[in-house]
């Protein structure tokens, strides 16, 4: 990457040019060209183009903003970006298309239910700072594959990457459809204003709180992308190195700066000095020349984020057992360990979003989950290591947005799957599918033949205790299950069984031909009984034959004689 790339400098949006460009992109959408599906792919293929040729300048903001290094920037914003893409401009299509294999009652087959897929409308989406470029084009380019048109506000604390993604938008998407708008809260609030078909919002609580609000008084659906005291177990049966490991690398991305990284690790007390040894072997490991000195360790966003962080470590009354140096005149923070003995620390009681973390010793693994749902009961990630009873019993206790075993958030690396917190945590998923689906709004269509007004008269006046009767035989479904919620194997379970139209599931197409296979085997087998048993055949089928063609025989004698 060159060293020579210039940025020009963050310039706010005029407030009185907000109002102009939400409605340039509402006229655009209302000309109805956004849900023509060759459009949208167009400009996801554009956008595909203008990841490469902006690679470099990419490199060059983030290293700028947050001292990113060009391997993390590649492969933690641009390639995660581009496999997202790559993903959904290959299954728009697929997604777009109407669905009809649905569930309904086979007496309203006639009216050809369907669901549409259709653009919700002009959205709103507001980024962060820690993965500045990601964050804010990931959810774009579910707006685009949605049809949606949309106006990006990404986060002021990283101006160079704010710039680049303008400067990629306005060059390689439609103008009328896409727009940047750069600013600060001035122009959050002006955009606020506007009304919107959705917003996304990606940061923290007290904003999400804001917005919310803002977006009830007009009932605008809100997805919110936020973080949370997120937990990392660690039980005397966990591979102590791999944990220290792993989580060190999830504390050390992008100084920690990421929402779904650990908060604190609750470890089993007889392995808390193995663990903590094996934390600092991997630092050294990491960082030989100590983190500061490293080429590839990012920087702390700003100086209020790290005085916010500095206090954490400051008002502690755990002991440093890993790192603890800082620089602030370098935004510099080393990936830090702390050993507490208490959750109303202030290593626990805040978020820490950087690279510093606790160490909660505990004694009974149910003990430690209380402890975990006692301090966030929804955080946006989990993470645990130990037996596979083990962990099975902790992502069965606690509720997060997502999970990883064995590593550190993990699950939200894989570029196409839905990443999304729940309760404090956030509401809503974006990111492959659930990107198309975040946008998208499932319009439910049926259109029913004129003649289906004979099977209809029971909504029409007079009303017939006859035609009330005839309506239920044809669509009140009989219960499979009795009065104790115990299933019975009843008619209804066997015309589900042989024909999937009915019992407690839907079968796939493969269960239901095992299910046939399997029928026809028992029938067969059951037909040779009869016919031994009756002298017809031997014990080993034979003449099985000869009997079939003498019941041929005899059946088209039938028909002749008539």
């Amino acid at each position: 990457m060159s060293t020579d790339i210039k940025i020009p400098p963050f310039e706010h949006m005029p407030l009185e040019s907000i109002p102009k460009a939400v409605d340039e992109i509402r006229e655009f959408y209302q000309s109805n060209k956004t849900k023509d599906i060759e459009w949208r792919l167009v400009q996801l293929r554009k956008l595909w183009w203008g990841l490469q040729d902006y690679s470099g300048r990419i490199q060059a903001a983030l290293k700028q903003d947050v001292n990113k290094s060009a391997h993390e920037a590649i492969f933690s914003e641009i390639n995660f970006a581009t496999q997202d893409l790559s993903l959904i401009i290959k299954k728009l299509k697929t997604w777009a298309k109407d669905d009809k294999d649905i569930d309904y009652p086979f007496s309203f087959s006639p009216l050809k239910p369907r669901i549409r897929k259709e653009p919700l409308g002009p959205v709103l989406i507001i980024g962060t700072y820690n993965f500045p470029f990601m964050l804010n084009l990931c959810p774009l380019m579910g707006a685009i594959a949605a049809g949606c048109t949309a106006i990006v506000k990404p986060s002021e604390s990283a101006p160079a990457t704010a710039v680049v993604l303008k400067e990629l938008v306005e060059n390689y998407l439609d103008p009328s459809a896409f727009k940047v708008v750069l600013g600060a809260v001035p122009e959050v609030t002006a955009l606020l204003d506007q009304r919107w078909a959705k917003i996304l919002y990606t940061g923290n609580n007290a904003v999400a709180k804001i917005i919310s609000k803002k977006a009830a008084e007009t009932l605008t659906p809100v997805t919110l992308e936020l973080g949370g005291r997120n937990p990392a177990f660690i039980t005397r049966s966990a591979d102590l190195a791999l944990a220290a490991r792993r989580l060190m690398w999830g504390k050390t991305l992008c100084a920690g700066q990421v929402c779904m990284s650990h908060n604190y690790v609750l470890v089993e007390w007889g392995v808390v000095d193995d663990f903590v040894k094996h934390l600092n072997a991997v630092y050294q490991e990491f960082f030989p020349q100590g983190a500061q000195a490293s080429p590839d360790y990012s920087r702390i966003i700003n100086e209020r984020q790290f005085d916010r962080i500095k206090n954490m470590l400051d008002t502690t009354n755990g002991k440093i057992v890993m790192g603890g140096e800082t620089d602030r005149s370098d935004l510099f923070i080393a990936p830090t360990a702390v050993l507490v003995n208490s959750v109303d620390d202030p290593m626990i009681q805040q978020e820490s979003f950087g690279p510093v973390w606790s160490i909660l010793p505990y004694d009974d693994l149910d003990e430690a989950i209380k402890t975990a749902n006692g301090i966030d009961d929804t955080p946006l990630s989990l993470m645990a290591f130990g037996s596979k009873n083990e962990k099975d019993k902790i992502i069965s206790n606690i509720t997060s947005g997502g999970a990883s075993l064995n590593d550190s958030y993990m699950h939200g690396a894989v570029a196409t799957l839905p990443f999304g917190g729940v309760g404090q945590s956030g509401t809503g998923a974006y990111h492959g599918r659930a990107s198309f689906d975040c946008f998208t709004h499932r319009r439910t269509v049926v259109e029913t033949p004129g003649w289906m007004d004979a099977l209809l008269r029971v909504r029409y006046f007079p009303y017939l205790a006859s035609e009330m009767r005839r309506y239920e035989w044809l669509s009140v479904a009989r219960p499979d299950f009795d009065r104790q919620g115990r299933p019975i194997a009843g008619v209804n379970y066997w015309l589900g069984f042989v024909f999937g139209s009915g019992g407690t599931s839907s079968p796939t197409k493969g269960a239901l031909l095992f299910r046939w296979l399997l029928i026809l085997a028992s029938g067969y087998t059951a037909f040779l009984a009869l016919a031994a048993r009756r002298g017809l055949v031997d014990g080993h089928g034979n003449g099985v034959a000869g009997y079939l063609a003498g019941l041929k025989a005899a059946f088209l004698g039938v028909f002749a004689a008539k």
